[in-house]
């Protein structure tokens, strides 16, 4: 993991105060210029403060090679300037325009077929093409040099959105870069034939020149694990190459500006290791889309916690996410009434210090012209705008209350996200396809919700083990250092959960042996030796039986031995035909000064609601507060002079809740405050600041 850059913040505009940023993508090129008045007049009317502008404008920026364009840029970043609103400047090179890619098709990226991967919607360049690089670097050049001393600008928001579309390239020039890649990696071919396993199935490598990408091999077959493994390390490092140059090309001009650009980070979403690509922006950005349904809350809050870990619990940027519907799921849901306040306030209260939507104005034509937008297609006239004006007033009183630059205040719980366990989870020759590491840390979340109890998302290179207690989830990669960091947390005293399908492999996916959890055996006291996973087939195990209520569904592990400082809180019941009847599925051990905790199976958020009072309880472990409940989620800022604290309260459930709490109500939606207490509909937030 590289060391991190300094940690830099846009700076408001000159004679301005230090606000929360709040605005959306900006697009006034796709619209005449007789628009863009009312757009400036109803942006003040709301609220907006900063645009991020000319993400998709290079064809409009350098309408032809060599021929560059920046009036109509001037223009409106004079007239958002004059209003008081910043920009947020792009490098414009997240597409490339038609001429480019007419004169240099050898830009476009392959897909594993090799079959060209044509222009027509966006990201249609590949990563290591030097022909695209050298292309997108002379526009940055020209926009840093035109725009080196506006005071308008306040940041660059590089690229948008890498990976999106061209995570995998397979042409020649991914080849090459491959190669090169693992010569870097692993020095000799030696040890990469040794990483790779290429011992079997023959496919010993005699040079690095041998190496190809993990191109189509047939219909029903399997990629060799610690290469796919690579491919997505390397599809990670090549487009994060990318971004630097661009990222240094700007700031040789105007080293003044802060960088950034925009992850993809979700409960899910792992194209890239954003934990790593944070070490290179000057602050964390995310862009985040609602999960529709039961879920929705939760992972949105599961998800900010997660950017707050990768951003070090640094203030973050939220760059995009809806007003209401999408455009792009099969379906396209809208939010209900307050959930636009309600998910905005929930981004803030995880450590955002810049709400920001896609985008001001929603398109009239275009690919993206269902997308909500805070000004609808309705217009000012609307229930949407309505909320963002709301929005608007309530980030600017946070703003003048101090909500600024103050930070989550930490768990008790650290629950740790893996991008690398995912990536090898994700393989087509593991024990079940219906497993995998990203939905366990979820579940877990929103057990430990449901018992009241707000957990920090850590990634694994992050400091989890500084945590009281922490949750290994499904973390399949364990490697020898952080195995060793295990068993020094809990030697030291710490309080571990860990679950089935972790520890199983090292970071080239080569099993550790003994039996399962390999590098961990010792810490848990416990022993599996193969899995029992579970599925529909008839006749097929479809799941477990715990003796405490709860039910095991497409994982368990089958543990043969445990120390004899374990104590098994739940076991399995189940036919003695299947030999899993009586076998432990959760457990407890104690290990140095602290306590292991051993959790067999996939429980699901449910099972583990059943389980988790009794596994506290075992760990001696409760909620912060005591009078705490799953119907509230609860999380609190904290200013760094420790003068002011932050409580924010969201309903969970769909009926109406009360919370009570100390100190001055600030604001409520979808809420009333008196004397102390508040009742919250659903989609209900309020806030309250308390003195220290």
């Amino acid at each position: 993991m590289a060391e991190r850059r300094a940690y830099r913040w846009p700076q408001p505009l000159e004679g301005q105060p230090s606000k929360i940023w709040y605005g959306g993508d900006y697009n006034p090129d796709q619209w005449p210029e007789e628009v863009w008045d009312e757009d400036v007049e109803l942006m003040g009317e709301a609220g907006v403060n900063v645009v991020s502008l000319a993400i998709f404008s290079w064809s409009k920026l350098e309408p032809r090679e060599g021929i560059y364009d920046f009036d109509w840029l001037d223009r409106i970043i004079a007239k958002l300037y004059k209003a008081g609103i910043g920009v947020l400047l792009a490098s414009a090179t997240a597409s490339p325009p038609m001429w480019l890619t007419q004169s240099h098709p050898e830009v476009l990226w392959r897909d594993k077929r090799g079959d060209v991967v044509w222009p027509g919607a966006r990201q249609h360049w590949r990563p290591t093409s030097p022909i695209y690089r050298d292309y997108a670097l002379k526009l940055c050049r020209a926009l840093a040099e035109h725009y080196k001393d506006n005071p308008a600008i306040v940041g660059w928001h590089v690229g948008n959105e890498y990976g999106c579309h061209n995570r995998f390239d397979y042409s020649d020039d991914a080849m090459r870069a491959f190669q090169d890649w693992c010569k870097r990696r692993y020095g000799t071919i030696e040890e990469l034939n040794e990483a790779w396993g290429t011992a079997f199935w023959s496919q010993h490598l005699d040079n690095f020149t041998q190496i190809l990408p993990p191109r189509f091999i047939g219909e029903y077959n399997f990629m060799n694990p610690g290469k796919f493994l690579d491919y997505k390390r390397f599809s990670s490092d090549a487009l994060k190459a990318f971004y630097v140059a661009e990222r240094d090309c700007l700031q040789e001009i105007t080293p003044d500006l802060p960088a950034t650009t925009n992850f993809m980070v979700s409960a899910e979403g792992s194209n890239l290791d954003y934990d790593d690509w944070a070490s290179e922006v000057d602050f964390v950005s995310n862009d985040h889309y609602f999960t529709p349904g039961e879920s929705h809350f939760d992972e949105l809050a599961y998800t900010s916690s997660l950017v707050d870990g990768i951003a070090r619990k640094e203030p973050w940027w939220l760059m995009e996410h809806s007003a209401g519907a999408v455009n792009w799921r099969p379906i396209n849901y809208r939010k209900e009434p307050g959930q636009l306040v309600r998910d905005s306030l929930a981004h803030l209260a995880f450590g955002a210090d810049a709400i920001c939507y896609f985008q001001w104005r929603q398109s009239r034509s275009g690919a993206e012209k269902f997308h909500s937008a805070m000004l609808p297609h309705a217009g000012k006239d609307s229930q949407m705008f309505q909320d963002v004006c709301e929005l608007g007033k309530d980030l600017e009183l946070l703003s003048e209350q101090g909500l600024i630059g103050s930070k989550l205040v930490k768990s008790q719980v650290a629950v740790v996200h893996d991008y690398q366990s995912e990536w090898a989870s994700e393989h087509t020759a593991t024990p079940s396809q219906q497993v995998r590491h990203w939905s366990e840390p979820l579940d877990w979340f929103r057990a430990f919700a449901d018992q009241g109890i707000t957990a920090d998302v850590v990634p694994l290179a992050g400091p989890w083990d500084s945590y009281q207690a922490a949750v290994l989830p499904a973390v399949y990669l364990l490697d020898e250092a952080n195995s060793q960091r295990v068993r020094d947390f809990v030697q030291a005293g710490g309080k571990l959960f860990v679950t089935y399908y972790t520890g199983i492999s090292d970071e080239r996916d080569h099993i550790w042996l003994g039996g399962y959890p390999g590098s961990i055996r010792d810490v848990v006291g416990v022993r599996s030796e193969e899995f029992a996973p579970m599925g529909q087939g008839e006749g097929c195990l479809d799941h477990l039986e715990l003796s405490n209520g709860a039910v095991a569904h497409d994982m368990a592990d089958v543990i043969t031995s445990v120390e004899s400082s374990v104590r098994i809180l739940a076991s399995f019941q189940a036919p003695k035909r299947t030999g899993m009847d009586g076998l432990p599925a959760i457990t407890v051990n104690d290990f140095g000064e602290g306590q292991a905790a051993y959790v067999g199976c996939k429980l699901g958020r449910e099972g583990l609601d059943k389980s988790l009072p009794e596994l506290l309880e075992a760990m001696g472990l409760a909620a912060s507060d005591e009078n705490a409940s799953g119907d509230l989620l609860r999380v609190e800022r904290e200013g760094e002079d420790g003068v002011s604290r932050f409580v924010f309260f969201f309903n969970r459930a769909d009926h109406e809740i009360e919370a009570t709490a100390e100190g001055e109500p600030l604001m409520a939606s979808l809420a009333h405050v008196e004397s102390g207490r508040a009742k919250l509909d659903s989609n209900g937030v309020v806030i309250f600041k308390q003195d220290l």
